[in-house]
């Protein structure tokens, strides 16, 4: 006769135990996903390429024109990226509203004193209201990143742009920090020493991701996060 309480019970701790369970199997996604790293091509079996007499040779095609240095232009080549971010925003917002309103109304105030319309004949009537509302908020957010990181070549892309992506991790402590970068490259905007900006680069994705005794002394654990989410409904 207990059967239909007992079946409730288990599908809720079935319930319960399935929420846990995706609690402890869910991870921080990375901003940088796919390879970071890719190997060179092999070189062609025939290295001597022929010479057309003119000064621009199509195997030099990697090189400056008065310098010996080499760009990257294929996979697996490396290059550094200057990474300096600086954004601030700053947002305000002032809101004022009133309204006021008056009425009044007179009878038309003909009927005698003592008459049962008298009254409502006679009646002088006013009304007035007003309301007001002023909110106002302020919002404001900063962020700074200095770093160099080197990248490789993991894709050229048909028009000839370059898909970089590298990481670099440190550990310290029990604690390791890891920072990744991944983008697109227009050849023309490396500079010297094959480096490149971070703000010329498209679609640049930059993350410093952290795990260790420090990074989660420092965040919630799983069964926080559940008990907060699922008590932020009362």
């Amino acid at each position: 006769m207990h059967a239909p309480h007992t079946r409730a019970l288990t599908a809720a701790l079935n319930a319960v135990l399935c929420t846990l369970l995706a609690a402890c199997a869910a991870t921080p996604p990375s901003l940088v996903t796919g390879p970071l790293i890719a190997a060179p091509q092999p070189a062609p079996m025939f290295l001597e390429q022929p010479s057309n007499g003119a000064i621009f040779q199509a195997h030099m095609a990697n090189t400056t024109l008065f310098s010996g240095e080499r760009r990257p232009r294929a996979i697996g080549d490396t290059m550094k990226v200057d990474i300096a971010e600086n954004i601030r925003a700053i947002q305000k917002q002032t809101g004022e509203t009133s309204r006021e309103s008056k009425l009044a109304t007179k009878g038309p105030g003909t009927a005698k004193a003592g008459s049962p319309l008298a009254p409502l004949i006679n009646i002088d009537a006013t009304a007035s209201g007003s309301d007001s509302f002023k909110g106002s908020g302020n919002a404001e957010t900063s962020n700074s990143f200095n770093a160099q990181l080197a990248v490789t070549v993991i894709n050229v892309l048909p028009n000839g742009n370059l898909l970089v992506a590298g990481e670099r991790s440190m550990g310290l402590n029990g604690g390791v920090s890891t920072l990744r970068f991944s983008g697109i490259v227009n050849p023309r905007d490396i500079g010297p020493g094959n480096v490149v900006a971070s703000r010329d680069v498209v679609n640049a994705s930059l993350e410093n991701a952290a795990r260790g005794d420090i990074a989660e002394a420092t965040s919630r654990s799983w069964l926080q996060r559940v008990l907060a989410r699922s008590l932020s409904i009362w």
